[in-house]
């Protein structure tokens, strides 16, 4: 096994242990469509990052904070329009201005379909650094606040007469998906880093009996999702991350089948 199938295999498997509870958490409050906004807003972030001639991963970054923040701010100001809307609204708003960024840089030179796509198989030694940093403050933050985040997802009203400050909890919750969406777009791309953070998640919601059951179970199939996709890549020369995306759809599928038999029982 190589060096490059190694962090490869690593990229994916820190990035599976933050997606699977994180990705609990969004489909629990209906959020599917927030991943779809912050991978629009990571285009926007490269872009800018383009366009002003500075670092790409910092750029993407910022661009997909301060558009979870924006959201954030706008859902608490406009409290009557649906977060459907609102979603919408900045989903298409940073697409279109990434791409109008975009189109006046003729001169760029840069691989857009890597960062549509991902490209799992290029991941360096750096790659593994900072997504190794991510995934310890990620983890470290909802080992602390895991408690106080399902509690604001089953029910906002009754967390907030309980005295939990909700507001501040949701913002959280934004900030750290929009962190994780920025972080792994170059390992799965654009694309793709939303089925990652919904679909394991949408299937260990099918198997678990509870929240944290939930979170491992995500965990474990984002894994086996990883390891699976790297194998068929690897041996049939097919790309990396729409490779892992489709292993981890074909659990879902299978989680039907289980799920069948257990009943039959």
């Amino acid at each position: 096994m190589t060096d490059l199938l190694i962090y490869a295999a690593l990229a994916g498997l820190l990035l599976a242990l933050i997606c699977g509870p994180l990705g609990s958490l969004v489909t629990w409050q209906g959020m599917a469509y927030f991943g779809d906004t912050l991978a629009h807003s990571a285009l926007l972030g490269l872009a800018l990052g383009l366009f002003l001639d500075t670092d790409l991963n910092i750029a993407v970054l910022f661009t997909s904070l301060l558009i979870a923040a924006l959201l954030f701010l706008l859902q608490w100001r406009n409290p009557r329009q649906s977060l459907d809307s609102l979603l919408g609204i900045l989903s298409h708003s940073s697409l279109a201005l990434g791409l109008v960024v975009l189109s006046l840089l003729s001169n760029a030179q840069f691989d857009l379909s890597a960062f549509l796509f991902g490209d799992l198989l290029s991941v360096n030694q750096q790659d593994l650094y900072l997504l190794l940093g991510i995934v310890v403050v990620m983890i470290t933050l909802l080992i602390r606040f895991w408690g106080d985040l399902v509690s604001m997802t089953a029910h906002a009203e009754l967390a907030a007469v309980e005295g939990l400050p909700v507001k501040r909890l949701r913002l959280l919750m934004m900030l750290m998906i929009a962190g994780t969406v920025a972080v792994a777009m170059k390992i799965v791309g654009v694309l793709l880093i939303t089925a990652m953070l919904i679909i394991p998640a949408s299937t260990a919601g099918r198997l678990a009996r509870n929240p944290e059951q939930s979170a491992f179970i995500a965990i474990a199939l984002g894994w086996a999702a990883v390891l699976g996709g790297l194998t068929v890549a690897w041996y049939a020369d097919t790309p990396a991350g729409p490779s892992v995306v489709l292993s981890a759809a074909g659990f879902y599928a299978l989680s039907f089948v289980f799920t069948a038999s257990r009943r039959a029982v």
